[in-house]
């Protein structure tokens, strides 16, 4: 497997990471070393099971998107510039955390890739007939910026959802399950999304994101928007979501698929995640790596919180960027709250 990536080396160590095409995967560095000095690692390996140590266990939980024990919330943001490249090599001093509005102090902090449990939810309705090549391709380049340790389930959709390939570190399985996918029936995304939230609580990591393929909006799920909202903002899942959408001038497109682009950036932004439109079949490849490299290139931010009541309320955090000195505006991507733990 080919991993390339271009940089530009910025004040204070500071790297813009920028896709090169279908073939860009990006390994995340190590906050010791430089990005040049981590060797990528190999593709498709298996790793046995072991008993993992007390200190690894300790480790793997940094990784977490958000994970709240008893004293510490750990949350992961995404920095890019106005070229929408990723931005590495920040400090701590360049982050500022809020919770309810007070600033909390952070007792944590890493850039480091962690193994990732991933769920690919796709949709396999009529409308994506013509589209089914592409979105196979997309999904090919996303695990080509898998790791050995990472673990990957498939979740197909039409009329209804269906759980096509349970865990597996062998991306390849679900890529020839993809093989075998046919385009018909109705659009069940929500319930799809449903399938694949319920399923991803038997994952065996602690950082944990969905990627959705889907044309459009939905028009044949049992559960309601707002059933799923109040799911996603419960789970510790970032969800990342391409919306593989007709141009706006087209006459073919449905209300379902007016309505696709809005529901599926709400959930995903909830999350700490982002939806990318696609109307340009052949950019589908190099979107799907990107998300692949931005799940590699992000912040863990740690902190105990200075509200202590195990309440169960949802807490609203917020990330605010200290800007380094020579680099244009930059944005950063985070979860927007987590439920408290209760009684």
């Amino acid at each position: 497997m080919v991993r390339m990536r271009a940089k530009r080396i910025l004040p204070s160590g500071i790297a813009l990471v920028v896709a090169l095409g279908s073939l860009a995967a990006a390994e995340q560095p190590d906050s010791k070393k430089p990005p040049s000095s981590q060797p990528s690692p190999p593709a498709n390996v298996s790793i046995e099971p072991r008993v993992r140590s007390r200190s690894e266990s300790r480790e793997e939980t940094r990784g977490s998107n958000i994970r709240v024990d008893s004293t510490l919330v750990l949350i992961n943001v995404t920095v890019t510039d106005p070229l929408n490249r990723f931005v590495t090599g920040l400090e701590r001093e360049h982050f500022r955390l809020f919770e309810d509005k007070a600033e909390q102090k952070l007792s944590h902090f890493a850039s480091e890739d962690a193994p990732l449990s991933v769920g690919l939810v796709f949709d396999a309705s009529g409308s994506m007939g013509s589209k089914l090549q592409k979105s196979r391709l997309a999904a090919a380049q996303f695990f080509k910026t898998a790791n050995p340790e990472d673990e990957f389930f498939l979740v197909q959709f039409n009329d209804r959802p269906e759980l096509i390939q349970t865990f597996t570190t062998n991306a390849e399985e679900i890529q020839n399950r993809l093989t075998f996918t046919q385009a018909k029936g109705r659009t069940a995304l929500l319930d799809g999304v449903y399938l694949a939230l319920n399923h991803m609580k038997k994952a065996h990591n602690t950082r944990r994101a969905i990627l959705i393929l889907s044309d459009g909006g939905d028009n044949s799920s049992r559960y309601t928007e707002s059933e799923i909202k109040n799911l996603v903002r419960e789970a510790d899942v970032q969800i990342y979501a391409i919306g593989i959408y007709e141009p706006v001038s087209s006459r073919g497109r449905t209300a379902e698929e007016l309505s696709g682009p809005g529901l599926l950036s709400e959930i995903a932004e909830q999350t700490g995640g982002r939806h990318f439109p696609v109307e340009n079949l052949n950019e589908l490849p190099d979107i799907a790596a990107k998300i692949g490299m931005e799940l590699r290139n992000q912040y863990v931010l740690g902190y105990t919180p200075s509200n202590q009541d195990r309440d169960g309320k949802y807490r609203r955090v917020q990330v605010k960027l200290v800007q380094p000195r020579g680099l244009p505006q930059l944005r950063a991507f985070w979860r927007q709250g987590y439920y408290a733990p209760s009684h």
